[in-house]
This record gives structure tokens, C-alpha cells and sequence, in this order.
């Protein structure tokens, strides 16, 4: 990378929300929605300067996540994009209060202690005795901040 190229790159994170706005303004043709969040900015922002001085992706790479996206089952993804439930076989194990609990995902929902349930957040609520986001307690969806 340039140094030119390095250094506005470096300098987008202590950069105010109105200053990134500045910035997207100069490098695509629409502007960005007034929800998106700074720290989402800044990657954005970095990849389109680099995108714009060393070219984006080539059309084979294009073409390859493409299928790659079409290859995901729906409903299997996150917001993120990232899968939010464990396949099938998975062992998910949660320390809660000194004692270790251990899940298991089946093809129709999950089993505790021999017992089948349907999601995640039924057993969180068995073994907190509170509602609780079961993905959330498991570790298998992060926490918004």
C-alpha cells in the first residue's frame, strides 16, 4: 500500500461520523443510509479507497461468491451472514453458575439431559430459571452493543 494510501486509511478511525459522511460522499455515488454506525463506516471506507486505487475484484472471484451464496441453505444465516444455529452434531457447552451444561443440535432442534427441545432459548430458561436468548447464552450469536 502507498503511504498516501495507508495513511487515510489509518486516520478513518478517529474520524467524527460527519467527517466519514464527507469522505463516502467523495468515493460512491449515493449516500450511505444515516443509520449506519461509524464503526461500520470505517471498513467500508477503507476498502473503497483501496478498491478504488488497486482495482476491486476480479470477475472469477466475483463469480465464485456468487455461487458460494446461492450454495448457503436460506434461513440458515445471521444478520451478519454468519450461521446462527450449530449444525447438526454439535455439542454446545455452557458453564452457568459452577455447573457445566452440555447441548446437543439434532436435525429437529437440540437435547439436555436426554430431553428434546426445539430451541436454544427453552433450555437457556431451564437451566437460568429467567428468559433468556438462547443463542445468546450459548455463544452462538454475539451480543449487539
Amino acid at each position: 500500500m502507498t503511504p498516501t494510501i495507508s495513511g487515510a486509511i489509518a486516520q478513518l478511525p478517529a474520524m467524527s461520523k460527519p467527517e466519514l459522511l464527507s469522505i463516502s460522499a467523495q468515493h460512491f455515488n449515493y449516500a450511505p443510509p444515516l443509520t449506519l454506525r461509524k464503526d461500520l463506516m470505517v471498513p467500508i471506507l477503507a476498502y473503497r479507497i483501496q478498491e478504488r486505487e488497486y482495482g476491486g475484484l476480479s470477475n472469477t472471484t466475483r463469480k465464485k461468491l456468487r455461487e458460494i451464496a446461492k450454495s448457503l441453505p436460506p434461513g440458515k444465516l445471521g444478520q451478519d451472514g454468519a450461521p446462527s444455529m450449530p449444525g447438526t452434531g454439535a455439542r454446545l457447552i455452557r458453564s452457568w453458575k459452577g455447573e457445566v451444561h452440555e447441548v446437543m443440535a439434532a436435525d429437529d432442534g437440540f437435547t439436555y439431559r436426554g430431553k428434546q427441545y426445539s430451541n436454544l432459548s427453552q433450555i437457556a430458561r431451564e437451566i437460568t430459571g429467567t428468559r433468556w436468548s438462547g443463542p445468546l447464552f450459548f455463544g452462538t450469536k454475539e451480543r449487539k452493543k
